[in-house]
């Protein structure tokens, strides 16, 4: 029988997420803050609904973090900024 309550961090990560709780946090906060700043520099400035694509993931993964939510939100949320960013840098570098 499956264990259903391995998700696709724990493959990743390992079974012991809460235990690398704050080497986690820092390495997101490092690229979802310098990967923000970027995708601004790199032309979200100009126009408001990139910006706003920008901020908004960025901030609310920032406040999950200080906010000491669970490992896994905070993961999922981060991939989707750095998804978003990515796309934003893609569209204005070509």
């Amino acid at each position: 029988m499956a264990d259903t309550s391995t998700s696709i961090w724990n493959k990743f990560l390992g079974d012991d997420l809460e235990v690398n709780r704050l080497g986690i946090i820092s390495i997101v906060l490092l690229v979802i803050g310098c990967l923000g700043g970027m995708t601004v520099g790199l032309g979200a400035i100009h126009h408001t609904w990139q910006l706003f694509l920008v901020v908004l993931p960025t901030m609310l993964t920032l406040s999950f973090l200080i906010a000491v939510a669970p490992l896994k939100q905070i993961l999922n949320l981060a991939v989707i900024t750095i998804i978003i960013d990515l796309i934003l840098i893609t569209i204005n570098l070509v």
